[in-house]
């Protein structure tokens, strides 16, 4: 892929160690991505993947969430640009993408910044469901939470469940597990480090197809 630039437009304080930058394109530029895909950004320091956040709606504004990491060259760099400042990088990559809602009931399972793959991914599964919809979201920072219970207020086939931090796994296993028999739900999974697997494994172990669990791992 060719190497594109974006500029700072502005950086959206979320509360603790969370940012997201808001990347602006040149005009008649926009970037064409799927819901899920991640860009490759080079910096400096060496090439950093960032998750698109953003609505593919809008490609010429782009949206990446991150969190500053003690003696994380990546982030410092990030978020020690200027507003104007130039970020180069090449993308859109990845095959954690959802371009239709699945034809059974959809759930999103997010950790922490885990969010930012699933938020489009949120949004053109809203667009295009014709059955229920589920986020499960467990965080110390609520990432987008007030745009995310706007669409749950306005799409009654859309349920939101903000969860404390470090209960995502025993809520997937209470609700999708032990609760009933069902094993038609088709699972998006995006987290940092084993909480993604020990999800995969569990629901996959649990009787649903595996095709069926979807995962991006951090």
């Amino acid at each position: 892929m060719p190497e594109r630039e974006a500029r700072l437009e502005s950086v959206v304080d979320h509360g603790g160690d969370t940012r997201s930058l808001l990347l602006r394109l040149p005009a008649g530029q926009g970037l064409a991505f799927r819901p899920g895909q991640f860009l490759s950004c080079l910096l400096p320091i060496g090439i950093r993947p960032y998750s698109i956040a953003s609505d593919p709606e809008e490609p010429e504004l782009l949206e990446v969430c991150l969190n500053r990491v003690p003696d994380g060259a990546g982030s410092a760099y990030l978020l020690g640009l200027p507003i104007g400042g130039i970020v180069r990088f090449t993308g859109p990559w990845g095959t954690f993408t959802l371009d239709h809602a699945p034809d059974a009931e959809t759930v999103f399972l997010a950790d922490e910044t885990g969010l930012a793959p699933i938020r489009p991914m949120l949004h053109r599964a809203l667009a295009t469901a014709t059955r229920p919809v589920q986020l499960l979201h467990a965080a110390t920072v609520p990432l987008w939470h007030e745009e995310i219970a706007r669409l749950a207020a306005t799409h009654p086939r859309f349920t939101f469940v903000p969860l404390p931090p470090g209960t995502l796994a025993a809520e997937t296993e209470r609700r999708f597990v032990a609760a009933d028999a069902d094993r038609t739900r088709h699972f998006f999974i995006c987290a940092v480090g084993a909480l993604v697997t020990q999800l995969r494994d569990r629901l996959r172990g649990a009787g649903y197809e595996r095709r069926a669990v979807q995962y991006e791992k951090w």
